[in-house]
């Protein structure tokens, strides 16, 4: 007998983020874009000590789950965080054991 599991949106999305979020280097660009508005990628390059290459990964990662956002203006791409996406990440987390689950 094959059982199925259900996840809710709720729990996908969450997870989702949490993923996002599971590694120091990613927790480091978080707080360093949480300190000002917006940075390009080559000031968080001069902080961070990886690679461009793998800085360009974490990047992605932190943007495919829509927890930064990226403009290109060439030659450089300008990262903030995505203020609405926190707000929304925050409150899975902050629901995250309370009964009554947060419903965005």
């Amino acid at each position: 007998m094959t059982v199925t599991l259900t996840y809710t949106e709720n729990q996908i999305n969450l997870a989702r983020i949490a993923k996002a979020m599971g590694h120091p280097a990613r927790v480091m660009i978080l707080e360093l874009l949480s300190n000002q508005s917006c940075c390009y990628s080559g000031d968080i390059a001069e902080e961070l000590p990886i690679a461009r290459s793998t800085l360009s990964q974490h990047l992605k990662e932190l943007k495919a789950a829509g927890l930064i956002q990226g403009e290109l203006n060439p030659p450089k791409i300008k990262y903030c965080l995505n203020r609405e996406n926190w707000e929304i990440a925050r409150q899975y987390f902050c629901h995250l054991f309370e009964k009554d689950q947060f419903k965005p």
